[in-house]
């Protein structure tokens, strides 16, 4: 039987579901863990509220919910659930996240309730919100600023309506998360003067033309995986001082070290049941074994983890896991002058539509914040065409896909000239016109003129970028959901986005998941040479539909800026000063001096 599609999901609503059995939060981080809960193991909230109901109830835990509960709960409960169900095949366009299923959540919702339960959702419902030729709504007069005017919608699309709901949101501007303090009373930048900028790494690192792809052999796959485990076995080997490693297919009665990649016994979701490790190649030739963990206090694990196990395996066909070696970040790059200049640098992500409207209406305010802070480096991550857009999906476009994104990107470097700010444009999965494959390759745009190509920076994704002597990670991928939705865990450390951000740093890897999500489509040759870190980044920057976050991780300063819109409402983006310096005593700092995340 097919699992249902859970309904759109709000703090709001789920606290109603909860109330009607009086069950009640306790602390403010509890609704936002109850709709990320919802959110990754698809459930709606009367669904989430049952089994609440029935884990408190069984266990005698009262009616007070903390996140200790929730944690027990989600390990007890959910994971055991999720991995009785089968996962549902999503094709491209589809999944756990439906633009159009919020539109009648809004109308019932505060703006400001929304932006803080989650993010922008993909498709589903049919309801045809935006206005037809038939049935014009009342068009209002644009605005006459200069980028708006540029960007011209009506040329592309027969029925553009300014967003109903965007222009009237609050809290324009607002603070939401913050990390370090602001010298100064506002942010501001030099425009990019004297700002250098370019991709780590020698040009033939990086990606940075198409290639062919959909010609992948499953042993060519098979010999990437095996090389990720050797290498990342023997950065294993030598920070822990490890012996040699033995073999996962024969039986020991004393403990032995055992290196191989972690993996489902089954198509379900991972659990503490079901875990596999896959040996190396080396020493077990490929074979597998079972894991029991229950000996275990502490673990987090994932499908595709490369780690190293201590434990017996007495009759050579399920190990005891005694104790899990931690992997170990790569160094972080020490540039050789560092610069003493304080450089700004602004982050957004796509959508820069609303789910009602294809004026681009957020981002016409994007550029008006550029030109007002004159940052000296401006990110913006796709998708700049959403793919998952009423209007793309039903092709409503009067023009191509690639002459939409083409007016899309002179609007914002035409806008943005006189800022004078670097642009870094990073590719998504979600660009319609673009490349469906992951590593991406960097957008084409040879019309650009030659003052153009000396600010504007086209580059893959996932990319590494040096501002000045600072290293950012860069991946418009959404990790953080594909990453969360398959983890198991029973941890001390109860801040998801903390595990998992930990994982892609000790992993060293931009996408550490193996199978990949069913919404990626990776190239695993490309992938062994551009989607692996180089060195660790300073700052590492993961846009998801989950919450936004500011978080200090391993010495890495990790940014989820959020989404520029969230349906028919406004969203967030960030930005952050870099200024590389010294530590006390020779010790390194992180260059990372401010971060915030502003509402649009």
């Amino acid at each position: 039987m097919a699992e249902p599609e859970p309904g759109p999901v709000s703090a709001e609503a789920v606290l109603r579901e909860l109330g009607l059995f009086e069950l009640r939060c306790q602390g403010e981080d509890v609704p936002a863990k109850l709709v990320e809960l919802c959110l990754i193991h698809s459930l709606d909230p009367v669904a989430l509220a049952n089994e609440l109901l029935a884990f408190v109830t069984s266990k005698d835990l009262g009616t007070q919910l903390s996140t200790d509960v929730l944690d027990a709960f989600e390990h007890e409960v959910l994971t055991r659930r999720d991995s009785r169900i089968p996962r549902k095949r999503d094709n491209r366009h589809g999944g756990l996240h439906d633009v159009h299923s919020l539109q009648e959540l809004l109308d019932e919702e505060e703006e400001d309730e929304l932006l803080d339960a989650y993010t922008t959702p993909s498709k589903g419902s049919q309801k045809r919100s935006n206005s037809t030729p038939e049935h014009p709504r009342p068009k209002r007069t644009l605005s006459s600023r200069s980028p708006y005017a540029l960007f011209s919608p009506s040329s592309f699309s027969p029925s553009v309506t300014p967003s109903q709901k965007y222009p009237s949101r609050g809290s324009r501007g607002e603070v939401v998360a913050s990390l370090g303090s602001v010298l100064g009373p506002s942010w501001s930048g030099r425009g990019g003067r004297g700002c250098p900028l370019k991709l780590f790494g020698s040009p033939e690192e990086n990606l940075m033309k198409s290639y062919k792809f959909m010609f992948q052999k499953a042993l060519d796959i098979r010999e990437v995986l095996s090389w990720r485990i050797e290498e990342l076995g023997d950065a294993l080997k030598s920070h822990h001082h490890l012996e040699d490693f033995a073999s996962v297919l024969l039986p020991a009665q004393e403990p032995v070290t055992v290196l191989g990649q972690i993996s489902c016994d089954s198509n379900g979701k991972l659990n503490a049941k079901s875990v596999v490790l896959e040996g190396d190649r080396e020493h077990s030739s490929g074979g597998q074994i079972p894991l029991d963990l229950s000996e275990l206090q502490e673990y987090s694990l994932f499908p595709g983890q490369i780690v190293a196990l201590e434990g017996t395996n007495s009759t050579g066909r399920t190990m005891v896991v005694s104790k899990i070696y931690e992997g170990v970040p790569l160094p972080f790059h020490t540039p050789p002058e560092p610069s003493s200049e304080q450089r700004m640098v602004l982050m957004a992500c796509g959508p820069y539509t609303t789910s009602d409207s294809i004026a681009y209406e957020p981002l016409a305010d994007l550029v008006e914040v550029i030109v007002r802070d004159r940052p000296d480096v401006c990110i913006l991550f796709g998708p700049f065409l959403d793919a998952k857009h009423e209007q793309v999906e039903s092709c409503q476009l009067l023009g191509s896909f690639t002459e939409v994104f083409k007016l899309c990107l002179r609007t914002i470097i035409e806008g943005t000239r006189s800022a004078g700010s670097h642009l870094v444009f990073v590719p998504s999965l979600r660009d319609v016109h673009h490349d469906f494959v992951f590593p991406q390759p960097p957008f084409l745009c040879p019309e650009l003129s030659r003052d153009d190509k000396l600010r504007v920076h086209l580059v893959p994704d996932p990319c590494t970028l040096d501002i000045d002597g600072a290293v950012l990670g860069l991946t418009s991928t959404d990790v953080l959901l594909h990453l969360g939705a398959e983890e198991i865990s029973s941890s001390g450390v109860s801040d998801r986005f903390t595990r998992i951000l930990k994982h892609i740093l000790t992993q060293r890897s931009y996408y550490p998941l193996y199978p990949p999500s069913e919404e990626l489509n990776v190239d695993y040759e490309r992938f062994y040479g551009h989607g692996s870190f180089p060195v660790t980044p300073d700052v590492l920057v993961t846009p998801s539909e989950l919450r936004y976050f500011l978080k200090d991780v391993l010495g890495c300063v990790c940014i989820n800026p959020g989404r520029l819109t969230k349906g028919q409402v406004g969203g967030t983006y960030a930005r952050l000063y870099l200024q590389p310096a010294a530590g006390a005593g020779g010790e390194r700092s992180n260059p990372c001096a401010a971060a915030q995340v502003v509402r649009i």
